[in-house]
């Protein structure tokens, strides 16, 4: 059986390379396909020495800093890939990698991190982000998303099935595109995070520092809460805003980008992990939970199936309505007085549901299950 992996774009080792990671680990024999391929050499080790195959964008003016603002040639360079060799099409879509043609003869599964979010329900979100949210770039910017969204559900009906990363993104998969996901968790390295149940008087939050993450946020909260050390690591082009937000107190300390090794020892002290972005799944909650420590974060998306809240028998975390520093200070201090109701044993039972192995089993199982109807005709 010749199988095909499809993924947006290669920049960096993300949670959507993961992803790659395990499928290329299902299926070795796979080639690889994406809309361009500018990974370090330091982080293309999990393609197992691959070339994956690219697209004409590859080869535009400034593709390599400035890919995404090619955004409106995706469609047509994806659509440009020539699949019709193989037997199983995978794709790994958050854009436009679902868009792939394939013949009736061949299965498309395509893993859904999302639906286009700055085509959908953050296009307003996004536009007034990226400054796009007035002017004639604004115009132009709404037209092709626009275009986009037109395409988007196009393409949806040449996959014959959804694979959601959760419950969150097969409702949006079924807003979008009136079609019905199988929800199969990502893989997160479990593993790799050391089980710690000490914990050390400071609280803890990294991630890429980018305006959707509400990193400053956090950092007000604890602005106003002198008495709480706050550790922030991260690197990105909202820096400038978390460091303002910190305004040089003394409680909080901003690290900016470090190790994975440095990460992790921090994940494993800290007494919780607060996070304040609306997240596709979450990689890094789990993480955390996978360290026994527990989670202060913002209610929605994909962290509400993740994080136990206080209505569970072995809470893992505590779950805020209303992404502001109001919230979270309220949320730290419930957290604080059920302090003993969190456990650090079942914040790492609770992180291992989302294992690598369990990934590999549930997902190799539903493309064999996809495969036996296909041959057999079954829609």
């Amino acid at each position: 059986m010749r199988v095909a992996i499809i993924h947006e774009w290669l920049t960096t080792y993300g949670g959507s390379e993961r992803v790659v990671e395990q499928l290329l680990a299902i299926y070795p024999q796979a080639d690889v396909f994406s809309v361009c391929d500018f990974l370090p050499a330091s982080e293309r080790e999990f393609l197992g020495g691959r070339r994956p195959k690219t697209t004409f964008i590859q080869r535009l003016p400034g593709a390599r800093k400035w890919y995404r603002s090619y955004l409106s040639l995706m469609p047509l360079a994806i659509e440009q890939l020539d699949l019709s060799a193989y037997d199983l099409v995978i794709s790994s879509s958050h854009a436009v990698a679902k868009g792939v043609i394939t013949g009736p003869d061949q299965l498309h599964i395509s893993y859904v991190h999302s639906p286009i979010r700055y085509a959908w329900d953050l296009q307003h979100q996004y536009l007034r982000e990226g400054g796009l949210d007035r002017g004639m770039k604004g115009w132009f910017a709404r037209w092709a998303l626009y275009r986009i969204r037109q395409w988007d559900v196009r393409t949806a009906n040449g996959v014959d099935a959804f694979v959601a990363n959760s419950q969150f993104i097969a409702k949006r998969i079924r807003k979008a595109y009136r079609r019905e996901a199988v929800v199969i968790y990502p893989p997160v390295d479990v593993e790799s995070f050391t089980f710690c149940e000490r914990k050390e008087d400071f609280y803890l939050t990294a991630s890429r520092l980018v305006p959707y993450k509400r990193i400053p946020l956090i950092v007000e909260a604890f602005v106003s809460t002198p008495a709480r050390r706050l550790v922030v690591i991260g690197d990105g082009p909202a820096m400038r805003n978390v460091k303002r937000a910190a305004g040089g107190c003394r409680n909080i300390e901003v690290l900016g980008y470090q190790t994975a090794d440095v990460l992790r020892e921090y994940m494993m002290k800290a007494r919780a992990f607060v996070f304040a972005a609306e997240e596709d799944f979450g990689i890094v909650p789990v993480e955390a939970q996978a360290c026994g420590t527990p989670v202060i974060a913002f209610g929605r998306g994909g962290v509400t199936e993740t994080v136990l809240g206080l209505d569970a028998d072995t809470p893992t975390g505590i779950l805020y309505d209303e992404q502001s520093s109001g919230a979270i200070l309220e949320a730290l201090e419930l957290f604080e007085r059920e302090f003993e109701r969190f456990a650090p044993m079942d914040c790492r039972n609770n992180a291992v549901r989302f294992s690598v192995g369990r990934f590999r089993s549930e997902f190799e199982a539903f493309v064999a299950a996809r495969l036996k109807d296909f041959r057999a005709g079954d829609p």
